[in-house]
């Protein structure tokens, strides 16, 4: 396991639980993705909790192709039998598409500022069903709704 990966992890998690500035959480972000990508380069992945890792710092990227990564990382921790990576890899999703403009196939990533109120779910794609949610970690939709989840608070949208 990589000690190095870890501990940007930590920091990565501690910046949102901390409740630090934004404008400072983002640089700190960008840092930690380089140093993700060098220890990638150098072939630091060694076992599920590193590509978990890894994902999680991608997850909290800037670009499509920040998410797009953090998607494929976690889908690699999936297949070495990182159970909790699950959840990681159909939230990636979720945040790649709506990046787009696309509908969620989850539902879990991405609520928007809404007019009339504080947080609404965006938009989903409604082929998914809960059996699908429930193989990927992901709770059922009617959990998802804005108010239900208390993972997601505003301080920590993109």
């Amino acid at each position: 396991m990589s000690q190095g990966l870890r501990a940007l992890y930590e920091q990565d998690q501690a910046d949102r639980r901390e409740g630090r500035p934004w404008p400072e959480t983002v640089e700190r972000d960008r840092a930690r993705r380089q140093r993700v990508e060098e220890i990638i380069a150098a072939g630091g992945l060694h076992v599920a909790e590193d590509y978990y890792r890894a994902a999680m710092i991608f997850q909290h990227g800037e670009a499509l192709a920040h998410f797009w990564r953090a998607h494929e990382l976690a889908k690699q921790a999936v297949a070495l039998g990182y159970r909790k990576a699950r959840w990681l890899a159909a939230a990636t999703y979720d945040r790649w598409l709506m990046w787009q403009g696309q509908p969620q196939k989850y539902g879990i990533q991405s609520y928007r500022p809404a007019e009339d109120q504080p947080w609404e779910l965006w938009k989903i794609d409604p082929a998914t069903t809960d059996a699908e949610r429930a193989e990927w970690e992901v709770k059922p939709l009617g959990e998802l709704r804005p108010g239900e989840s208390s993972w997601l608070r505003p301080a920590h949208r993109q």
